[in-house]
């Protein structure tokens, strides 16, 4: 075998599947979810909210209740997640997968030090003597750039502003060098100038450190950013995916380009707007074809009787529409009115 034989991919999904259920709850929230993540690259996961993102995220590190029940296969570093056990669920967490939470104030614990939180986590994944945790705890402070670290490393959560609060979740995720790391919306709760700011951060701790990354977002900009691949979901399934060039540059999917034409850019001033018509559907009570063709521009009758498969384009980039597939009777059909 070659010296430079390619490395297997750090995260492997395959046929993912979330369902939620209860007393009056029954509901597939992920549906088949597929991708492949290599080790350094980073990937976003763009949608609107309830398509899914989310909960794809949360169970990388099988962050759900009792009630919620995952099939198909999830492999990071070569772990089986699903066949995991909960103490090694928490080896794990924190270890080899971190997460950064969209809102910090409730991820972190009020009662805690900024300091002892991150000092905690050393101490549990790598049993370092609690001084010692403390010293590391300062130098990642720095790390992610937080002024008068020293200072901060005594404060309490609600002491700090939504940018420090923000870095300091940063820097708990990364305390133990994971090689995966997750981040569900990091900026959202920023404003602007900050949100760059941690965007940036970001991606040069990443290269840094050699991390693979996964984010999730609504947010276009944020995807061009961090991204080296993209993946747009809708109703709980991957419906584009690509490299951040094709998607942003030439997205395929009807949903995708409608997202893109729903942007607001700097220089749109006067423009109107051309949004997406409707609301995303009801998780609970999925059509019987393809979920967004009560909203899509191009949609024809086979799209309301047929669940249209992703189907792979050149380059690589992959679309899951008709359009693309082997239904012959999509193109002669008339086109349908987007509600």
């Amino acid at each position: 075998m070659s010296a430079v034989s390619k490395q297997a991919p750090l995260v492997e999904v395959e046929d993912l599947t979330v369902r939620f259920t209860g007393r009056d709850l029954d509901i597939r929230v992920v549906n088949g979810v597929s991708f492949t993540l290599d080790r350094g690259s980073s990937m976003c996961v763009l949608g609107e909210s309830g398509s899914g993102k989310s909960v794809t995220l949360r169970a990388l590190m099988r962050l759900f209740p009792p009630t919620a029940t995952l099939d198909g296969r999830i492999r990071v570093d070569g772990v089986d997640v699903l066949a995991l056990g909960e103490n090694q669920l928490r080896q794990i967490r924190g270890g080899l997968i971190s997460m950064i939470f969209q809102e910090p104030m409730t991820a972190l614990d009020p009662v805690f030090t900024i300091g002892q939180q991150i000092a905690e986590t050393l101490v549990y994944h790598e049993g370092i003597s609690f001084r010692a945790a403390h010293a590391r705890a300062l130098s990642l402070l720095e790390l992610v750039q937080v002024p008068s670290a020293k200072r901060r490393l005594e404060a309490y959560p609600h002491e700090l502003s939504g940018g420090l609060r923000q870095r300091a979740m940063i820097a708990l995720a990364l305390a133990c060098k994971p090689k995966l790391l997750l981040a569900d919306e990091p900026t959202t709760a920023l404003d602007a100038t900050v949100q760059i700011q941690i965007l940036l951060l970001l991606r040069e701790l990443q290269h840094e450190l050699g991390m693979a990354t996964i984010f999730v977002t609504h947010d276009l900009g944020v995807a061009c950013e961090v991204a080296d691949k993209i993946a747009v979901m809708y109703a709980g399934k991957f419906v584009e995916a690509g490299s951040a060039e094709q998607i942003i540059g030439a997205p395929r999917h009807p949903y995708t380009q409608g997202l893109m034409n729903s942007t607001i850019h700097a220089d749109m001033r006067g423009v109107k707007l051309d949004p997406i018509p409707g609301a995303p559907p009801d998780l609970t009570d999925l059509p019987p074809g393809c979920p967004f063709a009560p909203r899509c521009s191009v949609a024809r009758e086979p799209c309301l009787g047929l669940q249209p498969e992703l189907v792979a384009l050149e380059g690589g980039q992959k679309a899951r529409c008709l359009q693309y597939g082997a239904a012959p009777s999509f193109a002669h059909a008339p086109l349908l009115q987007a509600s």
